[in-house]
C-alpha cells in the first residue's frame, strides 16, 4: 500500500512538472522590438514643418498598438516611447536582452536641399550595392558621433568613412533570409495597403542592425525633404496607412514561421474610439442651425444630422486640428461652413461635410483639398470613430 501511495505521489509530481513546463513553453511570447529612430537632442532629418524623430515615434507607437490589439501572442517592446535619446548600441541591447524574434527600426529619409524623391524602402544588413545605399547608412550611423566615447564603444568605426564599411563585405548574417523575408512583406504592404511608391528592399551597413542577434530591418518611411511627402508623413491618414502596412507584414511573417495562413485581420486599438466626443458647444449649435445649407466654398449641401442612419457608417472630412475650440469665424476655418468637431486624445479635430455615401464625401474632399491640402476622410458609427477601410467596404456592400 505504501508503494502504491508513493507511486501516486510521484505521478502527481511528474504531472505537475510536465504541466508547468508545457504551460511555460506554450506561453512564450513572440517578441517584436520596435525602434523609433533618433530622439531627444538628436532630431534626425529636419523638414519644413517637422522633425524625423517625431514622425518615427508616431508611427512606431501606432504600429505597436495595432500589433498588440491584433495578436495577443505578440509582445511588443519599444526602444523608446517618448522623446529621449538612445544610443545605437542601447537600441540593439533592448532587442538582445529581451530575446526578440524581430527588430524593426523606423526612420524617415531625406535628400540634400533642392533634390526631391518619394517612396518607401526597407533595408536589411549587408554591403551596400550602390552609393545611394551607402549614403543612407552614413546618415543613420552618424548618430554615434554625438554619443559619449563612441570611438571606444564602436571600436573606432567612422560612419563618414567608406573604408569602415568594408567590414560588412565579409559578414555572413545568419538571419539574412528571414530579414529579407520580412523586408519584402513590408514593402509589399507599403505598395498595396498604403499606396506608396515602392523603392524596394535594399542592403547597407547599419550599425544598429549589425548589433542585433535576430532578424532585423530598418525602414525608411518616406522623404521628409519632399514637401508633399512630409505632409503625408505627419497626417493621420499617413500614420494610419504606414502603421497598418508594417503591422500586417509582421502578422504575415509570424504566421508564415508557424506554418499558418498568412492573413490575420488587423484590430484597431480601442483608443481610436475612446475620448472621442462631439460637445454641444456654440460651434456645433451654429452648424446644426445651418443644416441643410450650402458651403460658402463648394455649394454642396450636407445632410441633416438627424436624417443620417446611425446604423450605417457616416463619412466626414477632417480639415484641421486645434488644441482648443475655435470660434465660428476663426480664419483657420477659411470660411468653410458648416463645420463640426470631435475631441480625441485632448485635441479638437474639425470636420466638414457629412454623409453615408462615401462617393459623395470623396467628391467633396477634392474641393476641400483646394484649401486644406492635408484634409482626409474619416468615418463614425453612433458617434464613435471607426476604421475608414472597414467603413468603405461596408458602404460598398450597402449599395
Amino acid at each position: 500500500m505504501r508503494t502504491i501511495h508513493l507511486k501516486i505521489v510521484w505521478l502527481i509530481v511528474c504531472w505537475g512538472c510536465f504541466s508547468t513546463c508545457f504551460q511555460s513553453a506554450s506561453a512564450k511570447d513572440f517578441v517584436v522590438v520596435i525602434d523609433a529612430g533618433h530622439g531627444g537632442h538628436d532630431p534626425g532629418a529636419t523638414g519644413k514643418i517637422s522633425k524625423e524623430k517625431n514622425i518615427n515615434l508616431n508611427v512606431a507607437l501606432a504600429v505597436g498598438k495595432l500589433i498588440e490589439n491584433s495578436d495577443r501572442e505578440i509582445k511588443v517592446i519599444y526602444t523608446r516611447k517618448k522623446d529621449v535619446f538612445v544610443t545605437l548600441q542601447g537600441r540593439a541591447q533592448v532587442a538582445n536582452k529581451n530575446k526578440a524574434d524581430l527588430f524593426i527600426s523606423i526612420h524617415t529619409n531625406a535628400l540634400a536641399k533642392g533634390r526631391t524623391a518619394q517612396g518607401t524602402e526597407t533595408y536589411t544588413l549587408g554591403l551596400h550595392r550602390t552609393q545611394e545605399n551607402l549614403e543612407v547608412a552614413k546618415k543613420e550611423n552618424s548618430v554615434i558621433l554625438i554619443e559619449d566615447d563612441y570611438q571606444a564603444r564602436y571600436a573606432g568605426f567612422n560612419p563618414n568613412s567608406s573604408e569602415s564599411y568594408i567590414m560588412f563585405e565579409f559578414m555572413q548574417d545568419k538571419n539574412m533570409k528571414q530579414s529579407v523575408q520580412l523586408a519584402t512583406l513590408i514593402q509589399k504592404q507599403f505598395k498595396g495597403t498604403a499606396r506608396r511608391t515602392d523603392r524596394g528592399v535594399r542592403q547597407a551597413g547599419f550599425l544598429v542592425l549589425h548589433a542585433t542577434s535576430m532578424p532585423s530591418v530598418l525602414i525608411e518611411l518616406g522623404y521628409i525633404s519632399t514637401p508633399e511627402e512630409e505632409r503625408y508623413l505627419n497626417s493621420q491618414e499617413g500614420i494610419r496607412a504606414l502603421s497598418r502596412s508594417i503591422c500586417q507584414a509582421v502578422l504575415q511573417y509570424k504566421n508564415a514561421q508557424a506554418g499558418l495562413s498568412p492573413e490575420t485581420p488587423i484590430t484597431e486599438p480601442a483608443e481610436s474610439a475612446v475620448d472621442t466626443e462631439t460637445p454641444d458647444t456654440q460651434s456645433e449649435k451654429d452648424a446644426e442651425k445651418a443644416r441643410p445649407a450650402q458651403s460658402s466654398r463648394s455649394g454642396h449641401k450636407t445632410e441633416n444630422k438627424a436624417s443620417v442612419s446611425q446604423e450605417k457608417p457616416v463619412f466626414k472630412i477632417q480639415i484641421l486640428t486645434s488644441p482648443s475650440i475655435l470660434k465660428k469665424n476663426d480664419r483657420r476655418l477659411k470660411g468653410f461652413s458648416p463645420v463640426n468637431y470631435y475631441k480625441e486624445n485632448g485635441i479638437y479635430k474639425y470636420t466638414y461635410g457629412e454623409s453615408t455615401n462615401y462617393n459623395e464625401i470623396l467628391r467633396l474632399k477634392k474641393k476641400a483639398n483646394a484649401s486644406f491640402k492635408d484634409a482626409f476622410i474619416i468615418a463614425f458609427r453612433n458617434g464613435k470613430k471607426i476604421d475608414i477601410q472597414e467603413a468603405i467596404q461596408e458602404s460598398k456592400r450597402n449599395k
